[in-house]
């Protein structure tokens, strides 16, 4: 057998800090990079879809902690058992506002999505600030909205 028995037996994890808004592309850039890394050297499946997913739930997140938090923010990026689990802390203590869909509603729907394209979405207070954290899978499958 291979050292590339399952996404199980591998661990692969990548953290950066972002401190201005204009760095919310290169969050984005991180995630690609990081995915692609994990399908071409370590030989993970990643559909095309899901990676679109993780840049558009990078993207979200890291505005948000941009938007709403002082100081700098950290984006994680985990890999384990064929799912990718992004995370972003920020220093502020205020959750965030989970708004009910509103299709009339103008902005403010970035949670909203991200919930709805994560297999699971959780908030934690940190001893400092907050950590949002969505997972997603990495090889979508063919019942997904976003399928390939």
């Amino acid at each position: 057998m291979d050292d590339r028995e399952s996404p199980v037996s591998e661990y692969l994890s990548v953290t950066a800090a972002f401190e201005e808004s204009g760095e919310i592309g290169a969050a984005r850039d991180l995630a690609r990079s990081f995915l692609t890394d994990v399908q071409v050297v370590h030989g993970f499946p990643v559909s095309v879809g899901s990676m679109g997913t993780v840049q558009l739930v990078v993207s979200e997140l890291v505005t948000n902690a941009r938007k709403y938090a002082p100081g700098p923010s950290l984006l994680t990026l985990d890999v384990q058992s064929g799912a990718v689990e992004v995370s972003v802390w920020d220093s502020s203590t205020a959750l965030p506002a989970i708004l009910p869909p509103d299709p009339s509603r103008i902005g403010q729907h970035g949670l909203e999505i991200v919930m709805a394209l994560s297999q699971s979405f959780a908030v934690h207070r940190e001893p400092v600030g907050k950590r949002i954290t969505a997972v997603i899978a990495l090889a979508e499958d063919s019942h997904s909205p976003l399928g390939s």
